[in-house]
């Protein structure tokens, strides 16, 4: 028994990633989404790579992997974390990294574009030999509605050459967080470091050393 894992959409503007699980012998397949959220503001931590891993676990266990069963991963990057995890869990001798092709790939690939299409977006055909193609048609997609930047992977640092994506960075510069003085849900424009305390604009007012320096100053002259 040997069970084959895959991705498809990695580099793909619109949506996540589509991570499946193909076993040969009794053909049988599932597949689950790494969100597009980790593709936005999440992207430079890298976070995906630990959720390609635990969508991967997740699966295996649905598929219940037999004893000794071999598992076969893709080769690229975004199975880096996986392949590791799965090499101490099951060990190395079980775990392999290949290049998927035939019908395993074939059904990641057509769940990764079922799910683009309930987005109501139509792919290009044979848009694997049309990869420039494909992204600016993705591109043109998202531009004739702005609110469809929701369903791009903004993260992307190539992005920025691009006036539609430096507006969302713009926007997605704010971050929600919780005040650490009076512990409500407020918004930064900067993206927490967890080292530092974070203020609501009304704390921040009442904390900021400069305005209270200014008020003194201001004391002064009254």
């Amino acid at each position: 028994m040997t069970l084959i894992v895959d991705d498809a959409g990695s580099g793909d503007l619109l949506f996540g990633v589509v991570i499946g699980a193909y076993r040969e012998e009794t053909d049988q397949f599932t597949y689950d989404v790494i969100d597009v959220s980790y593709y936005q503001e999440l992207f430079c931590d890298k976070k995906y790579l630990k959720e390609a891993s635990r969508v991967v676990q997740k699966l295996i266990k649905k598929l219940k992997i037999k004893p000794r069963e071999k598992i076969q991963v893709c080769q690229g990057c975004i199975f880096d974390i996986a392949v590791a995890d799965l090499k101490e869990k099951y060990g190395e001798d079980l775990i392999s990294k290949i290049r998927v092709i035939g019908e395993p790939q074939r059904l990641i690939e057509e769940s990764y574009l079922d799910e683009i299409r309930n987005l109501g977006y139509e792919p290009l055909e044979n848009r694997e030999t049309k990869r420039a193609k494909s992204f600016f048609h993705m591109m043109e997609w998202i531009k004739t509605d702005p609110k469809r930047l929701k369903f791009a992977k903004t993260g992307w640092p190539r992005l920025k050459r691009y006036k539609l994506f430096s507006q969302i960075n713009k926007i997605e510069s704010c971050s929600k967080t919780i005040c650490s003085k009076c512990g409500t849900s407020c918004e930064v424009p900067f993206k927490p470091d967890g080292n530092r305390p974070v203020f609501c604009s009304d704390c921040w007012k009442n904390n900021n050393p400069r305005r209270k320096s200014r008020s003194k100053t201001q004391a002064k002259f009254l």
